[in-house]
């Protein structure tokens, strides 16, 4: 199985859609391993988007994603990476198709409503952040038998 990490920004909390985020992976058939409702401080969002430093849009990042509370969750499946980004849609809403998240509820770029990690390796790096091995479950959910042939 395969883990990655998604957090629903600011901006999804604040329109208080995240419920309806959380409910479109579990229809999907994704695993909830890890959930918490957080507020990001400037040295963790220092350290998540790290990549982006001396970037003109970083403080921009930071400030947003520190400006009020997110849901960090942790996802498990099989291919849970790609599954997750295809579901959440291309960065820029206006381009992410009907039936993603962003396309659904995102209306710009810089308030996209989530943010999923990209790769095995951000994954990993981004659940470290954000979680405590402690935090995260073990459990076998009872609809497997009707998801995976």
């Amino acid at each position: 199985m395969q883990r990655t990490f998604v957090m629903v920004k600011p901006d999804g909390v604040q329109r208080g859609i995240a419920g309806q985020v959380l409910s479109v992976f579990e229809s999907k058939g994704l695993k909830l391993v890890a959930a918490k409702l957080m507020t990001i401080d400037k040295e963790l969002a220092a350290k998540h988007y790290g990549e982006h430093l001396g970037k003109p849009f970083y403080e921009k990042l930071v400030n947003f994603i520190t400006s009020g509370p997110v849901l960090a969750m942790v996802w498990e499946d099989h291919d849970v990476i790609s599954v997750v980004r295809t579901v959440v849609g291309k960065t820029n809403p206006a381009e992410a198709g009907p039936g993603t998240i962003r396309g659904d509820f995102g209306m710009t770029t810089g308030r996209n409503i989530i943010h999923a990690s990209d790769s095995p390796t951000s994954a990993e790096r981004e659940i470290n952040l954000f979680f405590d091995k402690s935090e995260i479950q073990e459990y076998t959910r009872i609809d497997e038998v009707w998801l995976y042939e």
